[in-house]
């Protein structure tokens, strides 16, 4: 039996929802994508923040064109400026949901490299 959920992401087997990608304007985000381009979700909590980017996910990848990667960073805000111990979750947290997420299995042994060979302030981009 499906009913609304009021905390964490939405998943369509459990809940009701919106269509996530009807929800904004999908076209122009697939464009500043191609074009390279960064672009801000801002919302107010739980109105589907994290349900739109993990539906925006899903379809990159369904796509072929692209390989998208949801990862929660909110375990490195703990570290506030000590930027080793920040940089190292921030990398370990992505190499473990595109691990997870999108099943690449060598994802988790490179962070690992990465974060052993290369100073903490460069980790994410040589990452």
């Amino acid at each position: 039996m499906r009913f609304f959920n009021t905390e964490g992401p939405v998943r369509a087997d459990l809940h009701y929802l919106l269509p996530p990608l009807q929800r904004w304007h999908l076209d122009e985000v697939v464009a500043l994508i191609e074009r390279k381009k960064y672009f801000l979700l801002h919302a107010p909590r739980q109105t589907g923040k994290t349900s739109c980017l993990l539906a925006l996910m899903a379809h990159l990848n369904r796509e072929g064109q692209y390989r998208a990667v949801y990862a929660n960073l909110e375990g490195a805000q703990a570290y506030r400026e000590r930027i080793d111990p920040a940089m190292a979750t921030i990398v370990t947290d992505i190499a473990t949901w595109a691990s997870d997420g999108v099943g690449d299995t060598q994802a988790p042994a490179l962070a690992r490299e990465v974060l052993a060979d290369t100073p903490p302030g460069s980790a994410l981009g040589v990452f």
